[in-house]
């Protein structure tokens, strides 16, 4: 009984989640074995004697001196780092209060409201930077951080609002009413009793919105075309791809490099991710 219990432990356990796990982080091993490979074993055939795709014996930096000292990654990486957080705090801002308002406050309309929010989410931004051109243009905010700054909260509010929405329908609304009695206003219960409930929910929509701020392109390529001005993910592409060359030591280590951030903040607030995608769920 215990070693068919074994069994079907590596079976429906372990060894699935091996899979997983090589399969989740191989792109990352792929990338630094590549930010390490000199340029003679990149670009040799597979089939070459003597020649290991998986693992390198002549490690080299060359391709990380490449990318900090001969192209502007820093920049882009303060860049991508300011419109992020700029960005998602705008988002969340108005995300809280657009959900606490759908889900708390009665009045007519607000499902269709809160369905029509959400339903923005959907649409292709391939659609919507072409409008958006044309305003960035006539205020003359081209080029500038505050060209993506304003227009990433277009995608990121409604989802924020969606997932705040949600969550806000799980917090009972007893612990609201407890508060009202006893005197406590509407927004005194929202932000001494409320908001710390709902912080979960708060900080995963925090990471989505970041996240996609932090690998958005479309808007950043069309929106910025300075190489003072861009952010890592157009930046690195742009830069590192010359005609039919490609850089792929440089382009790894700013890849890597680039998705550092965003393995930090995921690491950090794990947790309250995951409760906060429950609780909107179950909302």
């Amino acid at each position: 009984m215990i070693e068919g219990a074994r069994w079907k432990r590596w079976v429906y356990f372990y060894i699935p989640l091996t899979v997983f796990v090589v399969v989740l982080l191989f792109p990352f091993y792929w990338m630094i074995i590549t930010t390490i490979r000199p340029d003679g074993e990149l670009y040799r055939p597979w089939n070459a004697r003597n020649y290991n795709p998986f693992w390198t014996w002549h490690p080299t930096w060359e391709h990380v001196k490449l990318l900090l000292e001969e192209t502007q990654f820093l920049t882009w990486l303060w860049n991508t780092m300011v419109i992020a957080f700029a960005s998602t705090v705008i988002s969340l801002i108005c995300g809280v209060f657009a959900g606490y308002a759908l889900s708390r406050l009665k009045f007519r309309w607000a499902g269709f409201l809160g369905t029509g929010i959400f339903v923005t989410y959907l649409v292709p931004q391939t659609l919507l930077f072409i409008p958006l051109a044309d305003i960035i243009r006539n205020f003359r905010l081209g080029d500038t951080p505050w060209a993506l700054i304003l227009t990433y909260p277009t995608f990121l509010i409604p989802f924020c609002t969606w997932l705040m929405m949600g969550y806000f329908k799980s917090i009972p609304k007893e612990l609201e009413e407890c508060a009202r009695i006893d005197g406590a206003r509407r927004w005194q219960a929202m932000v001494y009793i409320i908001l710390p409930v709902a912080l979960p929910g708060i900080f995963s929509a925090g990471i989505f919105a970041f996240t996609l701020s932090w690998n958005e392109f479309i808007y950043a390529l069309v929106f910025l075309s300075s190489s003072a001005e861009k952010t890592v993910s157009v930046g690195v592409v742009s830069e590192l791809v010359r005609g039919d060359v490609f850089f792929w030591g440089a382009l790894m280590a700013g890849a890597l490099v680039g998705s550092i951030p965003v393995a930090i903040v995921y690491s950090f607030f794990v947790e309250h991710y995951v409760a906060g995608v429950t609780g909107s769920v179950k909302g």
